[in-house]
Order: C-alpha cells, then structure tokens, then sequence
C-alpha cells in the first residue's frame, strides 16, 4: 500500500482567514511555503508516497492559496530526495493542453520521474471562468439549472479532448489534432523553416507545419501516472477507464464506492483494457488521529469550519473522515480494502489552518502506527 497526502493549500489560521484577505498577506505566504517545506521533507523522511496541491487561483481569502500546478511540483521535488510531486492536479478547461503536456514533460525531466499527474474540471467559477482558455467554458458549478447543464456539457467536452490530446502529445513524436474545440496545427498549417525540414520533422514538401511534437518528450515512458481526481459521477469514471487514468475517491458510502470500481471495470474491459482490480481507483479521506474522543470531535469541528465556510457553498461534499486511534483508523482502511481492493491511499490533512507541531506529530504516528498494517519499505524507504 502506497500513502499520499494531499494539501488543500490553506494560506493560514482560522483566526487569520476570518481576518480577511489574507491571500494578499506577503507574510502568511512565506510560513506558508515554510511550512510546505517541513511538511514535505518530513514525508520524504517517512516513506509517504507523494505530497498533492491543487490548482486554485484569484484567492484573495486564502483558503486555497495553490495557484501552479507545475511550481508546486517543482517545489517539491527541490526538498524531497525520494517523494513523489503530485500535480493533482490541471484544470484542464483553463489551459491550453499542448502546453500542460509539455509543462508536465518538462518537470518529469527535472524531478526524474518522480512525479504523478492528475487533472479536474473546475467548480471554482471566479478563477474558472475567468481563466477559461476556450470561451463558455466556465466552471461546472453555477445556479441556473439551464446554464449549469450547458455550461456542464461544454466544460466536460473540454475536458475530455484536453485529455486525448495531452495524450497525443505525449505518446506520438508528432501528431495532429482536430477536434470540436481544438485543432493542432491550425487547419491552414503554419510556416515552416528550412531546420525543420533538415533537423525535425511534421513539415510538408511545400514548407507547410502539418505536424506538432512537444519537446521534451517524458522523463516516464510513455508518460506520468495519471489520475482522475476525486471521481463522483459514472460518467467521469467512464471516461478514466477508457483514458487509462486512476480514480481517486474520498466518499465513505462503500456501496457508491464500490459501484464506481464496478462500472470502470466493465467501461475498461468494453475498451480492450484488463485493469486489476487495485489499478482501477485509490480511496482515502481527511486524516485525524488522536488517542482522544473529545480532540477527535474539535479538531473535525475545526476542519468542518473550514470546509462550511468555503468548500459547501461551491456545492463540494465533505469528504470522508479517516478519525480516531491508529486502531480505529486501520481498521477503516481495511474494511475499505476489503470492499474495494485498492493498494494507494490519500490522506487529506490540517495543512495550514492546524499548527505543523500538531500536524507532524499526526503524520509521524500514521506513517509508525497505521502504514506498516498495511506496507513494508523499499530500498529507498517508502512504503510498498
């Protein structure tokens, strides 16, 4: 069994936040990047698999201060020697994806392969539809029912082409792309030069660019780990199974849960894919470890400010909740286990809005007194 953790990139404390703005406080981003570099070379130390941000932007009030998918993965990689970045990961509507695969490509160079990649969709509709890289592809979280499923409609279509393309580039050492909403090179071509005749490749016998290739290709043949983050809906799951990316689900309702590795199974299987049943999804949940009842019941309080405060409006569930003494937390795992037979699992944690102090010790604890239940240790000293 292989454990990430995931940051929601809180820029601060409660007290902080409910000051206002403090997004914009120089000060609380430097401790916050600190912090991010304690948090990261502990793990490193500790055998955790991969340390996971988010992609926000526009966050003024700070609760999700994590605005590059890319320079947090290179982050880091520059404080770990053996953890993985995880890019989980590219809202995929607000970019265009030949450049993310060869963003991605780049950074897998630069981390030699120590890097996993996921990609989302984008209910934040302020930085969503502002950044949207293809007009009408706002966020999928707005108030009209009309609007909310054509702009649905949009933005999943958007989504599910950047994927084949990211692809694409990644796989062909030149490729062409035409498609409903994007088309690479544009459909007249573009001007040559004599060097890519001579030295590349992709330009016709008239000088015309009918191919593109990304450069560099992947540190990882044929590219990162891909997963879908935080899967909800069979038609997402659908998507990952025909796609080859791996569902990450932090619901609790193990009859849901298992009906999502059902269907990816069976769309997988329909498209010439034979995934075991551990490749299909990783489970996991916010982490709260503690001897005692009544910290278990304020520290979840605290988690749950936060997450009424900001995530329940913008329509997101609070995810499941791994809490209590190692015992009890293993015991989760393993019952989720045994249902679902998953062998990564995502640990959510109170980065930024909880002390480090506090938040190292419970790492500490699950990485000595819940892991090894359920993982042994590789030469490098990660959990297997």
């Amino acid at each position: 069994m292989k454990f990430h953790l995931m940051q929601t990139g809180v820029i601060g404390r409660r007290k902080e936040l409910e000051a206002g703005m403090a997004g914009q406080r120089p000060e609380l981003y430097q401790r916050f990047l600190e912090e991010m570099k304690g948090y990261v070379q502990l793990a490193d130390e500790l055998g955790y698999e991969s340390y996971c941000s988010p992609e926000h932007h526009l966050q003024i009030e700070g609760f999700e201060i994590t605005n590059h998918p890319g320079m947090m993965g290179l982050f880091v990689g520059q404080h770990a020697k053996r953890l993985k970045a995880g890019l989980l990961g590219y809202v995929l509507p607000t970019h265009n994806p030949v450049r993310v695969a060869e963003e991605i490509a780049t950074l897998d160079h630069m981390l030699q392969g120590r890097l996993i990649v996921g990609f989302a969709r984008g209910y934040h509709a302020r930085w969503v539809d502002a950044y949207a890289a293809i007009r009408g592809s706002g966020a999928t979280n707005v108030a009209h029912a009309k609007a909310r499923d054509e702009q649905d409609a949009i933005n999943r279509e958007i989504f599910e082409e950047s994927v084949q393309i990211l692809k694409k580039a990644w796989e062909n050492s030149t490729f062409t792309h035409k498609g409903k909403y994007w088309q690479f090179p544009p459909e007249d071509g573009s001007a040559g030069h004599p060097g890519y005749a001579e030295f590349g490749a992709g330009q016709d016998e008239n000088g015309v660019v009918r191919e593109i290739g990304i450069a560099p290709r992947p540190y990882t043949d044929p590219h990162p780990r891909m997963y879908g983050q935080f899967a909800y809906s069979m038609r997402t799951v659908d998507m990952w199974a025909r796609e080859g990316g791996k569902q990450v689900v932090f619901a609790n309702d193990m009859d849901f849960c298992e009906a999502l590795w059902n269907r990816y199974a069976e769309t997988a299987k329909k498209a010439g894919r034979d995934v075991p049943r551990e490749e299909i999804g990783a489970w996991g949940g916010f982490l709260i470890l503690t001897d005692s009842k009544d910290e278990a019941q304020a520290l979840e309080a605290e988690h749950r400010w936060f997450w009424d405060k900001w995530f329940i409006p913008h329509g997101q569930q609070f995810p499941n909740v791994l809490i209590g003494t190692p015992d009890d937390i293993s015991r989760q795992i393993e019952d989720a286990q045994k249902r679902l037979g998953f062998n990564e699992c995502f640990l959510m944690f109170g980065q930024g809005h909880l002390e480090p102090e506090r938040q190292n010790a419970e790492l500490v604890r699950f990485a000595e007194e819940v892991a090894p239940r359920f993982a042994g240790k590789d030469a490098a000293g990660g959990f297997i």
